[in-house]
């Protein structure tokens, strides 16, 4: 096993704060929070163990989502809680079981595009698909949400 040397654990030190909290966001989207957060260091440790062969990847948060979302994959669970907070009135009361209903690709979209404020293009390059799939996965999930919550445009 590769080891990262002790004056590379200031460049991993400076990489890693830079990176974390997008792989976390993601994955936090695409898991929930405790599973995504829980994913989220499971691919930053592999990054630790891994520095050298991830230096040679050219989109090394897009990779460490995927082994992020690998390492989720033995823990599925409903990842929205049904009930908000007493007196949290930020949310449609609907909203965690309407989105916890999407389909996984579509509830990352729609919370990476509408919950964290990322662009189309930024979320597309960390999914690893075009930005018209992000569009298309965003406007399929918005009109299941709008349709479940029983809004209107």
């Amino acid at each position: 096993m590769d080891e990262v040397q002790l004056d590379d654990a200031s460049v991993f030190a400076d990489w890693y704060e830079a990176v974390e909290p997008r792989v976390r966001a993601a994955l936090v989207a695409h898991l929930g929070p405790d599973a995504g957060r829980e994913a989220a260091a499971v691919a930053l440790s592999w990054a630790w163990e891994h520095w050298d062969r991830l230096a040679t990847v050219d989109n090394q948060v897009a990779y460490l989502y995927r082994v992020g979302r690998s390492s989720g994959r033995r823990r599925r669970q409903g990842w929205l809680p049904t009930v908000l907070p007493d007196g949290d009135s930020r949310f449609e009361p609907g909203l965690p079981a309407a989105l916890a209903r999407l389909p996984a690709k579509q509830r990352a979209a729609v919370v990476l595009v509408h919950g964290y404020g990322w662009s189309f293009a930024d979320a597309a390059e960390l999914l690893a698909v075009s930005k018209s799939t992000v569009q298309t996965h965003v406007e399929r999930g918005m009109s299941a949400l709008r349709e479940r919550l029983g809004v209107n445009q």
